[in-house]
């Protein structure tokens, strides 16, 4: 069965006295695991990854119904959206999908010395201090915008840890670049796990470690007020 006869399918079981309009669909090389649908000049245009091009129909049946359902702003069928993310949470889906994110992403690596803060001496300096220094240190990158949204991120797939430039700065204490490096170091010793279909970013363990840094509330007060 192909895509459009599963969209045209879906489509009618949620709207089924609308007119049947044109439905283009194909699987594309996204980055992630991505998936696109939008309507244009009467006929809707869908765009899935190609990760799951190997996926069973069900899967592929409650994708459609979930990007029907959100473009017609309809309610999405719970057991839909539950078939659907235990597939694409599934450790091997995770796992290949993670192997071509880096393979086809382009990471932007700047430079770890900043111009008051050096990445990599601060990562190193945390990691002797209270990982024993058993972390191997990943690429360590300063952000290219001032991003107040995203201040730091570690990329598994690239592995490498980005810090908003908007730390960098005499303004800003040691105790807060501190801070956001040793949290996505801790991302380094926990990594994601997924349970009951959810992903679990920070964990029990992650979260208790975390209150570890002597200046854990100063760090996240400073982070309030930035």
């Amino acid at each position: 069965m192909d895509l459009v006869q599963i969209f045209s399918e879906e489509y009618r079981r949620l709207r089924p006295r609308a007119e049947m309009p044109e439905f283009r669909a194909q699987f594309y090389r996204f980055t992630h695991v991505n998936n696109t649908i939008r309507m244009r000049e009467g006929r809707i245009l869908a765009r899935l990854s190609d990760l799951l091009e190997s996926a069973p129909e069900p899967v592929l049946r409650a994708l459609a119904h979930i990007l029907l359902a959100k473009l017609y702003r309809k309610p999405v069928e719970k057991p839909e959206a539950q078939r659907y993310r235990r597939y694409v949470t599934s450790q091997a889906l995770m796992s290949r999908a993670e192997q071509t994110r880096s393979l086809r992403g382009r990471k932007q690596i700047d430079s770890a010395q900043g111009h008051v803060y050096d990445l990599d001496a601060v990562f190193d300096d945390l990691n002797r201090r209270y990982f024993w220094g058993l972390l191997a240190r990943p690429q360590m990158t300063w952000s290219r915008e001032l991003s107040r949204a995203a201040l730091g991120h570690y990329d598994s797939a690239h592995n490498a840890i980005m810090v908003s430039r908007v730390f960098d700065s005499p303004r800003v204490p040691l105790y807060a670049v501190e801070y956001i490096v040793f949290h996505e170091m801790l991302h380094l010793k926990h990594p994601v796990t997924v349970r009951a279909g959810r992903r679990k970013v920070h964990g029990k363990e992650f979260q208790a470690e975390e209150k570890l840094f002597p200046q854990f509330e100063e760090a996240k007060a400073f982070l309030r007020r930035l």
